[in-house]
């Protein structure tokens, strides 16, 4: 299976909100610890955690690869009164910005080995001293689960290990493998296998 934009096009306008409206609990949990300043939101989708970033007062920047998916972000925003840039694009064609961010955003973005590793690692070099990169992706034993995440395509899976090279240079504040009850949408429902990172630039 290929998840390209049409996929993605796809399954965001079959369904509402897919994965909820409501942001990760990860990300609402690790939230309160960024600082002020922008925030960049990775495979961002339909919106659910920018638009919870943007209402705590971040400037938040969400990019996608699905114009569709971005479009019920923006329908999000404006229903919560706030305001999102939106970016579609590849996140194989997306420059992050050294330096720039204040936090980093990516959950459940399931990428190719090597494409993982430079999206994750350009992500470590956007942040601000201070800067915080959270994600939250599904472990390799989530094929035992099946109850969400690219299970066909295992290849795409993160461990650990995997996340400790990517973030090397950040001080990693959280760093786990657990399992966990998702309630996120239709798509994210039932007992899964996840691996949960919080990094923080030094400085």
């Amino acid at each position: 299976m290929t998840y390209d934009a049409s996929f993605w096009d796809r399954r965001y306008g079959a369904i509402d909100y897919c994965y909820g409206t409501e942001p990760n609990a990860f990300v609402a949990a690790c939230s309160v610890h960024l600082p002020p300043g922008p925030v960049l939101c990775l495979g961002e989708g339909e919106g659910r955690n920018a638009v919870f970033l943007a209402r705590r007062g971040h400037a938040v920047t969400a990019v996608d690869q699905s114009a569709v998916g971005l479009a019920k972000a923006r329908q999000l925003a404006a229903r919560h009164g706030v305001v999102l840039t939106t970016v579609t694009a590849d996140l194989g064609a997306f420059a992050i910005t050294p330096g720039a961010w204040a936090g980093i955003v990516a959950t459940f973005v399931h990428l190719p080995p090597a494409l993982r590793a430079r999206v994750h690692r350009a992500a470590a070099a956007g942040l601000r001293p201070g800067g915080g990169f959270i994600l939250e992706a599904y472990h390799p034993d989530q094929v035992h689960h099946r109850t969400g995440g690219p299970v066909d395509a295992p290849e795409l899976l993160m461990t650990l290990e995997d996340l400790r090279a990517d973030c090397a240079g950040l001080d990693l504040l959280v760093a786990q493998q657990r399992e966990t009850d998702l309630d996120e949408g239709p798509s994210h429902q039932g007992r899964s296998a996840v691996v949960q990172v919080f990094a923080r630039r030094p400085g």
